[in-house]
């Protein structure tokens, strides 16, 4: 069955090489809270991405862009502390890593060593390659991240597919390759054509998670709102409901209010 029941150590950086080479899928969803994650990583996922989704999700913002380092180091420690076995990767905020090679390294440092993550994730291509090759000889595993790069939304101008032309697609395979040499142990492709996205997994090194990417990628991440039905209105072409948690709340917390509003809770068994 895979990596999961042959192997109970923790999963590494290291063990996504291993996995992509065996051909054996990896998997990830996003989290951003200590109670979520423990179920998560419980369940067997073999990644949690502490995604700067976390704007979205937890606090409502329309984008990624404004949270900060301090925001992602305390949701990346929540979740840190939850899990036994899968790799905890932390996204780097939009500014973290932009200004300078120096500022990027420093930040990655501060985030690994205030949250406990066991690696960082990096949106952009071959004009950050040098910041991600020195926070890798710094100690420090890296993700990358091209196609679809939210922290960019203002520079595309929406959330729409990219690499759709000829040159957009040869710039990326060539930026999947610079990061490749930078030393990354996996690329997120996001919302990029499954023909691109096949090719790039077959061209680098690193491992690569899909997300609206096909199913070529050597694996997939989603955010877990999203994938459990959590979010509403929200339904683009490479999102699959896995479960409809939307309903189990809803209907429970109008289960509680009946019986709150019937003197039905508590009972005597539950009264000291």
């Amino acid at each position: 069955m895979g990596y999961l029941t042959t192997d109970k150590k923790k999963i590494t950086a290291k063990t996504f090489i291993e996995m992509k080479n065996a051909g054996e899928k990896i998997t990830m969803l996003t989290a951003y809270d200590f109670t979520t994650a423990g179920i998560i990583d419980a369940a067997g996922i073999d990644a949690i991405l502490v995604g700067d989704s976390a704007s979205n999700v937890m606090a409502g913002n329309a984008n990624t862009l404004p949270i900060t380092v301090d925001e992602m180091i305390y949701h990346a420690r929540s979740v840190v502390r939850a899990c036994n076995h899968c790799l905890v990767l932390c996204d780097m905020p939009m500014g973290s890593y932009q200004v300078s090679r120096e500022e990027g390294i420093r930040n990655a440092i501060r985030i690994i060593k205030e949250s406990g993550a066991d690696a960082v994730k990096m949106e952009g291509g071959a004009e950050i390659a040098d910041t991600i090759k020195g926070i890798v000889d710094a100690g420090i595993p890296v993700m990358g991240h091209l196609g679809l790069t939210p922290q960019s939304v203002n520079k595309f101008g929406g959330y729409g597919l990219r690499a759709k032309e000829e040159a957009e697609a040869a710039k990326l395979l060539a930026d999947a390759k610079a990061l490749d040499e930078a030393g990354v142990f996996g690329i997120t492709l996001e919302k990029v054509p499954a023909k691109l996205a096949a090719e790039v997994t077959a061209s680098v090194s690193a491992a690569t998670i899909g997300i609206g990417a096909g199913n070529s990628c050597d694996g997939q991440v989603l955010v877990y709102a999203d994938a459990l039905g959590m979010t509403q209105g929200f339904k683009p072409k490479f999102l699959r409901h896995f479960a409809d948690v939307n309903k189990c709340m809803t209907d429970g917390v109008q289960e509680y209010i009946k019986c709150v509003k019937e003197c039905t809770f508590p009972n005597a068994n539950e009264s000291y």
